[in-house]
């Protein structure tokens, strides 16, 4: 079995995107009374940083990223079905922790639906919640420690 990779997402890629991410978060809109707007998403993937989590040819999900002067935002993580709990999302947190250290970044930052199980992998990537909006959680965690660092304590 090949390692995880990274790859730069192109416009070919939104469809995939926007389907998984609708398919993964749909329960969660519908439970908290938003609206999905495929519009919407992809008003929002044409302003991030849009990377593919692969493995070797195969494509098993993205990462969305924006930042500021303070921090990198992970504006989506999803990965397939079928390789949830197989450390792809772990990896590519570990891989965007990377990213914000060597952009001098302070600050990983996310939110995430309340009652999503999510919540737990990042909690053990370290990230903690420091606030709330009516139905997210919002997490952070510095990036001048490292997620092994934190899972060793």
């Amino acid at each position: 079995m090949s390692a995880f990779e990274l790859r730069p997402a192109t416009d070919m890629d939104l469809a995939f995107a926007r389907d998984l991410t609708r398919s993964t978060m749909l329960g969660y809109y519908i439970r908290n009374d938003l609206l999905w707007q495929d519009q919407a998403f992809d008003v929002a993937w044409a302003g991030r940083e849009n990377l593919l989590i692969c493995q070797g040819v195969e494509v098993l999900g993205f990462v969305s990223l924006s930042r500021d002067l303070r921090a990198l935002y992970v504006r989506e993580l999803h990965v397939l079905q079928a390789w949830r709990g197989q450390g792809a999302g772990a990896w590519t947190l570990e891989q965007v922790l990377e990213m914000a250290r060597q952009e001098r970044r302070g600050l990983l930052r996310l939110t995430v639906f309340k009652g999503n199980p999510a919540q737990q992998l990042y909690e053990r990537m370290g990230l903690q919640v420091v606030g709330e909006d009516d139905c997210f959680w919002r997490m952070e965690r510095s990036s001048a420690s490292t997620a092994k660092d934190c899972a060793d304590n």
